[in-house]
């Protein structure tokens, strides 16, 4: 048996306080490329796995998805947190492989193509219309990202779903429940079944949803999954709710986070945002550089179906890996001056959306949304800077801002 090489650095992947602090996170994923790309993890409360770090090898592993599976261990969580899920029955998107995820994945995937965007375009662009007016109607100072980064994409993806506006407030909180279940701030409590409530409480509320749709059918994406088949059956309470949660989590977390990380690195590079301002045509690219930037999904896992090799390196069957999207994005191999936040840069093939069959679903929507909001503050915004420090969510999964303090003038 091959010696695994294992380094004292990898650990801040199973350590949601490091992604709290970028600078000791970075430090470790910059190391980690540079000295063990394909490092062993195995620390208390975690079953073991393979840290990838390299932007070529994340992206082989993505295509190669016969030999590296999502099912049965799609994301990081503890011991504990992998028996909980498994015991729940949850089934997304995330969890499928093969012809079952293509079923499934088709289910939603009219609603996020490019005809449904445009479609919905015209929605977004009042809601961000709306949020900035908001910004101006505060008095020049707020915490951006709870008044408003996580309420703009809130009302875009419930709205999309059909969810009454009057239940918004409670799925705000259910999804920084759910993905800030490792920070003392945003949990529910102290203990594995009191954080499970969140997603005991969301799957109730969606149970019932399923029920009125399938009463009483609407023009949603709710009542097109309520009433999805395949293969002639319809899904089953636990894929159907299950698939709610990806859309309601997924589409919302993510996109905040980005909106939050982008004004950050916009107020802290004012030469970037005046080249912005001056030229909104950079817009696009601007776009996907605060998605490199912020990279809102920390990780995916996979399994190795057969014995395999990455980097030279013995996978053996039943081994996991964890995909490391921050490190990838900040690969010196492929990106140029990679910590340099640059929102004219081309190319930029990040893979914040993650590659191949898994691609990102929403990830047409994401872009909308950002593009929209950005489009309607950049040429109202006169100044913007930090009015305090800013606080990362501890989360080993998907994360971002959590407080944004700043000090403006719009017009």
């Amino acid at each position: 048996m091959s010696v695994r090489v294992a380094d004292e650095a990898a650990k801040v992947f199973a350590d949601p306080t490091a992604y709290a602090d970028e600078e000791r996170l970075h430090a470790a994923m910059r190391h980690l490329r540079a000295t063990a790309p394909v490092c062993w993890v195995d620390v208390p409360d975690y079953r073991p796995f393979w840290a990838i770090t390299k932007h070529a090898d994340i992206m082989a592993i993505e295509r190669d998805n016969t030999v590296f599976t999502n099912s049965p261990r799609p994301v990081l969580t503890t011991a504990e947190g992998d028996a909980q899920a498994a015991a729940m029955g949850v089934s997304t998107l995330i969890h499928m492989d093969g012809p079952q995820h293509r079923k499934v994945r088709a289910i939603g995937a009219d609603w996020f193509r490019p005809k449904a965007m445009r479609a919905l375009k015209v929605r977004v662009d009042e809601l961000a219309s709306s949020f900035v007016d908001q910004m101006a109607d505060r008095g020049g100072e707020c915490d951006f990202v709870q008044e408003v980064a996580v309420n703009f994409p809130l009302y875009v993806i419930m709205s999309l779903l059909g969810i009454p506006e009057a239940d918004f407030p409670r799925m705000l909180t259910y999804t920084q429940e759910l993905f800030g279940n490792d920070d003392t701030e945003l949990q529910r409590g102290a203990t594995m079944e009191e954080r499970g409530m969140a997603l005991f409480e969301m799957f109730t509320y969606f149970n019932d949803i399923t029920a009125s749709r399938r009463a009483e059918p609407t023009e949603d994406l709710a009542s097109a999954i309520a009433n999805a088949r395949i293969d002639g059956e319809p899904l089953s309470d636990i894929d159907t709710v299950s698939y709610y949660l990806i859309i309601a989590t997924a589409g919302h977390d993510t996109t905040s986070a980005t909106i939050s990380g982008g004004l950050q690195a916009l107020a802290e590079n004012q030469g970037q945002l005046r080249r912005l301002q001056q030229n909104l045509e950079l817009l696009p690219l601007a776009v996907e550089e605060m998605i490199r930037w912020t990279t809102p999904v920390k990780e995916f896992m996979r399994t190795a179906q057969q014995d395999t090799v990455v980097r030279g390196v013995p996978i053996a069957a039943g081994e996991s890996v964890l995909l490391s999207y921050p490190s990838g994005n900040r690969d010196e191999d492929v990106f140029a001056d990679p910590f340099v936040f640059d929102v004219g840069r081309d190319p930029n093939n990040h893979v914040a959306f993650g590659y191949g069959a898994h691609f990102c679903l929403g990830a047409a929507l994401a872009r909308m949304e950002i593009s929209s909001f950005f489009s309607e503050l950049l040429p109202r915004l006169n100044t913007v800077e930090l009015a305090g420090p800013p606080a990362h969510t501890a989360t080993i999964f998907v994360g971002g801002l959590k407080h944004l303090p700043i000090r403006y003038t719009l017009t």
